[in-house]
């Protein structure tokens, strides 16, 4: 959503045509003028009790350059809007999840020389994994999904907290040596994870 006020700029040139619907609707509590770009792609002015629709109309030409940018991320959004699952696709993932990656994490902590106490698969929605102080490491069922490299590294960072509870430069140190191309795995969970973190 975007709130301006007057005075508006200069009316840009837009890029191309903006073909959406435009509503006007007054609303008295409001304290500026506000434009919102609904889900179907058509526009809703308010226009405050002060203000006139000659006013809003300028408003709203001066923002057609904003318009056009949320209406292209709106549509990459909907072009890469995974469909709704199946639950018997979720079900088939989450068992293949309890299978494969406590197995994986034991190899990893195998090599490395660490003890794991407990390992819990969960439907985690903010992160990829966590550990505990008591050595109970939690992984999320979606990286059973992901690209061995990716999958591996979560799983090593998880590791090396049981070497150093904290994101200092030293456990990050631990990392690098661990897994040399995390910065890479790194990256790929930021454009591809859906927004959840390592821990």
């Amino acid at each position: 959503m975007l709130q301006g006020v007057l005075p508006f700029p200069a009316a840009p040139e837009p890029a191309s045509p903006i073909p959406l619907s435009v509503a006007y609707i007054r609303h008295p509590r409001a304290k500026r003028y506000v434009i919102r770009l609904r889900d179907d792609g058509s526009v809703r002015v308010t226009i405050p009790r002060w203000g006139s629709k000659r006013e809003a109309t300028a408003f709203y030409l001066s923002q057609q350059a904003w318009i056009l940018e949320q209406q292209e991320r709106a549509r990459h959004e909907r072009a890469n809007r995974r469909p709704p699952r199946l639950i018997d696709e979720v079900r088939r993932l989450r068992d293949r999840a309890g299978r494969e990656l406590p197995s994986r994490l034991m190899e990893l902590a195998d090599r490395f020389g660490l003890r794991v106490r407990k390992i819990s698969v969960r439907n985690q929605r903010r992160r990829w994994g966590s550990c505990s102080r008591h050595g109970h490491i939690c992984l999320n069922w979606r990286l059973v999904e992901m690209p061995d490299w990716v999958r591996d590294y979560v799983l090593i960072h998880e590791l090396m907290h049981l070497k150093r509870m904290d994101h200092s430069p030293s456990f990050w140190k631990l990392v690098a040596a661990a897994c040399p191309a995390y910065h890479r795995a790194r990256r790929w969970l930021r454009e591809q994870g859906e927004g959840a973190s390592e821990d």
